[in-house]
């Protein structure tokens, strides 16, 4: 792809600093997780860096986000403060969602993030809903839902795009193609292998970007998104990138090799945007160290914060719950009565 001009120097440097602070944020959370500060599922995105930002930056604050399961650096991206993102890796009250959503639901209303969601494919009907929201009261917002290539293959994939282009919702789903769903690679889970052209057919035209160029997807994303806004059509982008990390910190990685890892980590999206703004006089060497060392230290905090914050009340269990009285015959998950009450006994 050719290579787009930079824009302006203070961009640049806002979104190199983003970056940054990412994959401190995201290597430092796989250092809680070995020592048990983060329970259940991590996943991590080192190396999709510039897909986050990239697509972020060509949005406005009022639009909205959703994401995956892998969702961290979106969260980061939009302007959710590190220390709550952190704090809800570890379960904490200071979390962003009071510790309740953890790694795979992080959420930040303030900030239009609308969730990172657990179930593959789960979170493309909900993207529909915000677009469909937007269009009913007369808003020019537009909705960006980031999914994997696995996601692709899901029954909602076809049913939310073929909704979005009948009913004209702008939306920009951005497929994340990092090769791999799982551990299965794209070649052996999809018959077609051209993500972009996934939409084709239900009427949401295709477009394709460098998700390891933060300029190019900026730019690709920014064109989708006037689309989505000034003609109420959907568009599909497919960002091509790679995670240097396993799917998840429990994946052995036995699916692909080290040669395989190492050849794209030549690209890594971090590198070369520091060595192109290096190159064209828009920072220098030591503002490069600077900005790592910024981030070292606020990603230092975040942990510190989350670490100092406390862990929820057992009490706090009943809150916002749909059903809380005498509303429903049954009992709360989890049994709170005591010792003698047998299962299936009448409770009014």
């Amino acid at each position: 792809m050719a290579e787009h001009p930079l824009p302006a120097a203070q961009t640049c440097l806002e979104w190199l600093t983003k970056m940054n602070l990412i994959r401190r944020f995201e290597e430092r959370a796989g250092e809680q997780y070995t020592r048990a500060k983060i329970g259940g599922f991590l996943h991590l995105a080192i190396g999709e860096e510039a897909t986050v930002v990239g697509a972020v930056a060509a949005l406005r604050p009022d639009d909205y986000m959703i994401a995956t399961y892998r969702s961290h650096g979106q969260t980061i991206a939009r302007g959710s403060d590190p220390g709550r993102v952190m704090a809800e890796l570890f379960g904490r009250v200071d979390g962003l969602c009071r510790g309740r959503g953890g790694s795979m639901h992080m959420f930040d209303l303030e900030h239009r993030f609308m969730g990172g969601f657990g179930i593959v494919g789960g979170n493309l009907p909900i993207a529909a809903g915000f677009g469909l929201t937007s269009d009913y009261l007369g808003n020019d917002e537009v909705t960006l839902c980031q999914f994997g290539d696995g996601a692709s293959n899901q029954g909602t994939f076809g049913e939310t795009l073929n909704l979005a282009a009948l009913w004209s919702l702008p939306v920009v789903f951005m497929v994340t193609n990092n090769q791999f769903g799982m551990g299965t690679a794209l070649e052996r889970h999809s018959a077609q292998t051209d993500l972009q052209r996934k939409g084709e057919s239900f009427g949401v035209p295709g477009m394709e970007c460098d998700g390891m160029d933060v300029v190019d997807t900026w730019k690709v994303t920014s064109e989708a998104v006037k689309i989505a806004r000034e003609q109420r059509q959907p568009v599909l982008v497919e960002a091509v990138n790679y995670r240097f990390r396993g799917h998840s910190m429990a994946d052995p990685e036995d699916y692909r090799s080290e040669a395989e890892v190492l050849e794209w980590s030549k690209r890594d999206p971090l590198k070369t945007f520091a060595e192109r703004l290096i190159a064209e006089g828009v920072i220098t060497e030591p503002e490069r160290e600077a900005i790592d060392e910024q981030a070292m230290a606020t990603v230092d905090r975040a942990v510190e914060f989350a670490d100092a914050s406390p862990a929820p009340e057992p009490g706090s269990l009943y809150e916002d719950i749909y059903v809380l009285g005498d509303q429903v015959r049954g009992w709360y998950s989890t049994d709170h009565r005591g010792a003698g009450v047998r299962k299936g006994e009448d409770l009014s």
